[in-house]
């Protein structure tokens, strides 16, 4: 990113990645399609059937951007968010957060990673003006 590029907005993006929290399956679904086309390498998400003839929906999600793996998992109460601490691949520290709080530090992480890449940087700007 040159200098003369603009800062992502990590308050907008945060905006944005929560913009369908209304419906919590709605949510996790848009976050998890939006972290795929932002951050498809980096970015795993499972698909589970609720049933025999069920949609599959979004169980997990886990994100590595930096030093840290942000981790969502849905159930029957919800959505449980976690953020660990990262070396070499394997998260040795993991602590279970707030979804607002998540949502914030993951929000800065990407827009900290959009200024490393251009690449990550054009697919968060297209989140932000759809």
């Amino acid at each position: 990113m040159s200098s003369e590029e603009p800062a992502l907005d990590f308050d907008l993006l945060a905006a944005s990645l929560r913009a369908d929290s209304s419906d919590l399956s709605a949510f996790v679904e848009s976050l998890a399609a939006k972290l795929q086309e932002a951050v498809p390498t980096r970015v795993r998400v499972e698909r589970g059937r609720a049933g025999l003839f069920g949609a599959k929906t979004v169980r997990s999600l886990s994100v590595d951007l930096g030093e840290r793996r942000f981790e969502l998992r849905t159930g029957s109460g919800g959505v449980q968010t976690r953020c660990g601490s990262l070396s070499g691949g394997i998260v040795l520290k993991s602590e279970v957060l707030e979804s607002e709080v998540w949502l914030g530090m993951l929000s800065e992480a990407l827009a900290v990673e959009a200024q490393r890449s251009a690449a990550t940087r054009r697919a968060l700007e297209r989140l932000l003006i759809q």
